[in-house]
């Protein structure tokens, strides 16, 4: 009502209230001015403005306030150029009481005049600033506006929050910042937040889109910002500097708007998944993989849950070391151990598992990009199983509490070399599983995580920013898609229903058209697809067929018996796995082949122990 009260005043109406309350203004501070000044021109009561004076204020206000357009000034821009006009208004109006000093009638000491000059000066002043902060209050809390969260403070960002402050479709709420030292500081009217508070930000300022406003950072730096947003569920969109869009004016870089919802193919869980701070407060946990999209998230979300101790480990420097920073921001007091080595280094994972007294194991690490497994056999399989099983007798053999490990839809009738070896693994953790006396094993299966490495996700975006075209294998091939925060709860979740060799699945909705989603994303980002019914579009679909390896349609389930579990959107699924002597069996062959590096020898243990597995004789040699 207010708001739009305000926006439909006419030029003529907002120059007509101005004129009135400087009118007001000035009357009130010749009235103030006389009661200061004992005996003053007021009279000795000092309740009476002498008539005299009162046509003097009020005729060069008037005058002076039209001549300098202070009347026409918008309130946003006065800060800038009005205060300067003001002050000339009030020395005049203190010029004109001087000279009426000198006609016959009451007088106006120099102290009076002075008096009278300050306040009218700071009554004016503060006026308009409290009527600019009134106005933007009115715009801030307009329910239809879209909420924005600006990344990066810097010039850019700071030009960004000035122009759309009283903006009638959006409105900027904070500012996110790498820098520690703006960090907790108030940048053109907004707070600084560090960047490991931005889930927070979001859900309690019901942000909207998220805009990187750090063009001078490199693209691949804002592609990494970018996949770690994408899983908050609102818009994320990149901004130039306003000096490459003024000296480029065919500069065009368009939002992506990515319906979250609708790639998903049904509603975001994480209001339906409950917490599971209990579960892991005051233990000792290691994260495998921890530099990875999952383990990183595995990360953050277990600090919330206030473990006693978090030992992270990563055979890559970078990835652990970036984890470790943004763990070591956030500022828990909890303690982040950093183990730099690979989970098939044996004495390694034996003693972390000892010296740092661990309770529960968490399992992410793992090669999971199809075709690069699919080329790399070898080192797929010493990897994912031969790994896998090193750290799941270490944690057996240490007495651990639960061992849980990060699976995949892929294991499901595996048709890939990377969806066999993370079969193989869920075999290890229920052989295990069923002659364990104390540590629980479980696996967690899911399909594809939105914005994780070798994600479709931003592949697509890669190619809509060169224009295209977008590569999609087939136009029938599906995926279950969901957030890496819903997979990461799900995982910790999960692990807190576990008895023994469970295998916990989601209930994921319905797969989703790959050819849906690069359709989506090509239209959120404001292009339309080129195609046979619109030969004129600006972005093309282009099918590559089918990669070695690769499925039309993922699976969740190998067999069709389900138990439920005590939250309705998390299945247990019971399926059968190979004895004890057939693992042996299994993993004999398996050691033979890697430490060969025979392909044809792991093929044939693959096609041997993996159901409906066949060797591709198209598959380039690992």
């Amino acid at each position: 009502m207010i708001y739009d009260w305000a926006v439909n005043l006419r030029p003529s109406q907002k120059r007509a209230i101005l004129l009135c309350l400087d009118t007001f203004l000035v009357l009130s501070s010749l009235f103030l001015a006389g009661l200061l000044v004992p005996g003053g021109a007021n009279g000795s009561s000092g309740f009476v403005v002498d008539p005299k004076f009162a046509i003097l204020s009020v005729t060069t206000t008037l005058v002076l306030t039209s001549y300098l357009g202070l009347d026409r000034i918008k309130l946003l821009a006065y800060e800038a150029n009005g205060i300067v006009d003001t002050a000339l208004l009030a020395i005049a109006i203190g010029a004109t009481c001087s000279l009426g000093s000198l006609l016959p009638g009451a007088k106006m000491s120099l102290l009076e005049i002075a008096i009278l000059t300050m306040l009218f000066l700071i009554l004016s002043v503060s006026t308009r600033l409290l009527m600019l902060r009134a106005v933007k209050w009115i715009y801030v809390h307009r329910r239809d506006r879209k909420r924005l969260l600006i990344y990066g403070a810097g010039q850019t960002g700071r030009q960004l929050a000035a122009a759309l402050s009283t903006d009638d479709a959006v409105v900027p709420v904070a500012f996110v910042d790498d820098n520690p030292r703006l960090q907790s500081l108030t940048v053109a009217g907004l707070r600084v937040h560090s960047p490991v508070h931005i889930k927070d930000l979001v859900q309690r300022n019901d942000v909207d889109r998220v805009i990187l406003a750090m063009p001078s950072a490199g693209r691949a730096v804002q592609a990494r910002i970018t996949r770690r947003l994408r899983d908050i569920g609102c818009e994320v969109q990149s901004l130039p500097s306003f000096a490459e869009m003024v000296a480029d004016p065919g500069h065009d870089r368009k939002p992506l708007n990515v319906d979250i919802q609708a790639v998903l193919g049904r509603n975001r869980l994480e209001e339906e998944l409950p917490g599971v701070s209990d579960t892991y407060a005051g233990k000792n946990i290691l994260v495998t993989g921890a530099g990875g999209s999952i383990g990183s998230e595995l990360c953050r979300q277990l600090i919330d849950c206030r473990p006693a101790r978090l030992v992270i480990l990563d055979h890559s420097e970078l990835a652990l070391y970036n984890v470790e920073r943004e763990l070591g921001e956030m500022e828990s007091g909890i303690e982040v151990v950093p183990i730099l080595g690979s989970i098939c280094e044996r004495s390694l994972i034996t003693s972390v598992m000892q010296d740092h007294r661990i309770d529960v194991v968490l399992h992410a690490a793992a090669y999971k990009h199809l075709p690069m497994v699919q080329t790399n056999a070898i080192e797929g399989l010493r990897n994912n199983v031969l790994g896998t099983k090193i750290v799941a007798d270490a944690a057996g053999e240490a007495g651990v509490e639960r061992f849980v490990l990060i699976s995949s839809d892929k294991a499901v009738r595996p048709s890939s070399i990377m969806g066999s070896t993370k079969r193989l693994a869920e075999q290890i953790v229920q052989d295990l599983a069923t002659r364990s006396k104390r540590t629980r094993y479980s696996m967690v299966r899911f399909g594809n995580v939105i914005g994780s490495s070798g994600s479709v996700i931003p592949l697509f975006e890669e190619q809509i920013a060169r224009g295209g075209p977008v590569t999609v294998t087939d136009p029938k091939v599906t995926r279950y898609f969901m957030t890496v925060s819903e997979a990461v709860r799900l995982v910790l979740l999960a692990d807190s229903f576990a008895r023994g060799g469970d295998v916990f699945v989601l209930d994921m909705g319905e797969p989703v058209p790959i050819v849906q989603v690069a359709r989506q994303m090509i239209e959120g980002a404001g292009y339309a697809v080129k195609d046979a019914g619109n030969p004129k579009g600006d972005i093309a679909i282009e099918f590559t067929g089918l990669r070695p390896g690769e499925k039309l349609h993922e699976e969740l389930l190998i067999g069709s018996d389900m138990l439920t579990t005590p939250h309705p959107k998390i299945l247990r699924a019971q399926e059968e796995h190979l004895s004890e002597i057939e693992m042996a069996a299994l993993l004999n062959d398996i050691r033979r082949a890697v430490e060969s590096r025979d392909r044809n020898m792991a093929d044939a243990a693959l096609t041997k122990w993996v159901e409906e597995y066949a060797a591709r004789a198209e598959s380039v040699v690992g």
